[in-house]
């Protein structure tokens, strides 16, 4: 007999219910010491969900998330999703005005704040009137303030499955950008995009029941929402890693027998250089990585020392992504692969008509992972949509690539980083490409600077390896000694390190305002 069918109940709250209720003795969640099964990971989510319906927080209500990698975090972040609250998870290493920039932009009535965190909104609630919502849930909260204790708040409300009917529709989570390229913006996911991100991800990064997934990046970072969502929905494991170290991820590996995980490239570059005395890594089955270009002696090396497979991912928070996967891995190593099913791309000139096949072009995606809008930014929202022939709105990435006779993309560089010298479209990382591969360098970052004669001239900035001493004049003739006549260096300094976002992206706007001034 053939009976009616809820879409409903395919939306991540009611996933959990379900694993919660048939995976129940399973474990779901590990950090340090601490773990919850699927049946006590559902109760908690429910009892976070019942008690922010008891605080007044309704459908369409927002709660911003200030919180180490924990536990408590995790069940913050999805049980809210049972109440039909969207979470704003905020990035922990930006400044106290950031913060207070982001909550009062969301438009949160609500905080959850862990340990220190906990006195950084008390300083923003004390600094001004409105800079700090109202209500202020914290784990281990500073003594004496008017906190509620999270763990006590929790465990007396209802475990009961929350009376909350969440839609498609309803907004999931605010995630806002990294700020690489300006001020950071709100990034609405709504609960039917975010399965979406769940189930169409998780299948290009061949996640499945059995998948034990590392944690090692800041849980607010979409990065680690793709692999939470992947693994929560095939009803596996997640190890959370309060703080990141190669040495803690190893160890992570073999005590938990991770088989996934989501890394930034500077992770499993430090992870390489790591020695790894004999550990037992047969457990890991495939890492992706993703956040910026994976240098090439990194993306060779890393399924060769760990006996795994890499899928590299290219992919913006706003919506679009693409998998080189490992059948293609070494033919196709320098491409970013091509989009998971779901996902469509274009490549656009600067007169916003599809290029040529073998052109550079801006890349523009369509598909069910684009996010619903950049929230209270209309403008933004517009400038990142491309209309074409049919009516069709893509999201604008900003990024140039170009696509070879069988659709892999190849990422050439930032639309907002490329040089313009001498009326040449000069790409910073073709520049860097070459760099990376002498023995002296670590890791380097090309801008534009300033130039009478030509507009602009690229200056590379160099991380160097203590063990090969090069002068910086030599380096730079190397470079150019295997650069085109236009893509010359016209200078190369040393710097002891680069500036980068959590997610490992290098923030070459700070670059650009110590360097071109």
């Amino acid at each position: 007999m053939r009976g009616a069918f809820d879409a409903s109940s395919l939306l991540l709250p009611h996933v959990i219910a379900q694993h919660g209720r048939w995976r129940g003795a399973r474990t779901a969640l590990i950090c340090g010491a601490e773990r919850r099964s699927w049946a006590e990971f559902d109760a908690a989510t429910n009892r976070v969900a019942n008690g922010l319906v008891a605080l007044g927080l309704g459908r369409g209500a927002r709660v911003a998330v200030l919180m180490a990698n924990s536990i408590e975090m995790v069940e913050v972040l999805f049980g809210a999703g049972k109440a039909g609250v969207s979470v704003v998870p905020i990035n922990l290493s930006v400044t106290d005005a950031a913060v207070a920039s982001m909550m009062a932009d969301s438009g949160a009535t609500a905080v959850v704040a862990s340990g220190a965190h906990c006195g950084r909104i008390d300083a923003l609630a004390s600094a001004h009137e409105g800079g700090a919502p109202r209500i202020r849930l914290g784990v281990e909260p500073t003594p004496g303030a008017s906190w509620i204790e999270f763990r006590a708040w929790r465990d007396a409300q209802s475990a009961a499955p929350p009376a909350v009917p969440v839609t498609a529709d309803d907004e999931c989570n605010i995630i806002y950008s990294s700020g690489t390229t300006g001020l950071p913006k709100g990034i609405v996911h709504s609960h039917g995009c975010r399965l979406h991100w769940a189930a169409d991800v998780g299948l290009a990064l061949r996640y499945h029941s059995g998948a034990v997934t590392v944690c090692s990046v800041g849980l607010y970072s979409n990065i680690m929402w793709a692999a939470m969502l992947a693994t929560l929905l095939v009803g596996g494991t997640l190890v959370v890693m309060s703080s990141y170290s190669s040495e803690a991820l190893l160890d992570e590996i073999e005590a938990h027998r991770i088989s996934h995980g989501a890394f930034v490239p500077v992770q499993l570059q430090r992870l390489l250089e790591t020695d790894f005395g004999g550990r037992d890594l047969a457990s890991l089955q495939a890492l992706m990585c993703c956040g910026s270009p994976l240098p090439l002696p990194v993306k060779r090396a890393i399924p060769r020392r760990l006996g795994c497979e890499l899928i590299e991912l290219y992919g913006l928070t706003e919506g679009l992504v693409t998998t080189l996967d490992p059948e293609d891995f070494e033919r196709k190593i320098e491409s970013v692969g091509r989009p998971i099913p779901g996902q469509q791309l274009r490549l656009i000139g600067d007169d916003d008509q599809p290029v040529p096949p073998g052109e550079a072009g801006e890349i523009v995606g369509l598909g069910c992972l684009t996010m619903e809008r950049y929230h209270n930014r209309p403008d933004a929202t517009l400038e990142s949509t491309w209309v074409d022939a049919d009516g069709r709105r893509w999201l604008r990435t900003g990024d140039i690539g170009r696509l070879d006779d069988e659709g892999f993309l190849y990422l050439v560089d930032r639309k907002k980083d490329l040089i313009l010298s001498g009326g040449q479209n000069i790409y910073p990382a073709d520049l860097e490409a070459v760099l990376v591969q002498h023995p002296a360098v670590v890791e380097v970052a090309v801008i534009g600077i300033p130039s009478e004669r030509w507009g602009e001239t690229p200056l590379a900035l160099v991380v160097a390896r203590g063990a090969h001493p090069v002068g910086a004049p030599e380096l730079r003739d190397w470079a150019n000694a295997r650069l085109g006549k236009q893509q010359r260096i016209s200078e190369l300094r040393f710097v002891e390190s680069l500036p980068r976002n959590p997610n490992g992206k290098i923030l070459k706007r700070e670059l650009r305002r110590a360097y071109q001034g």
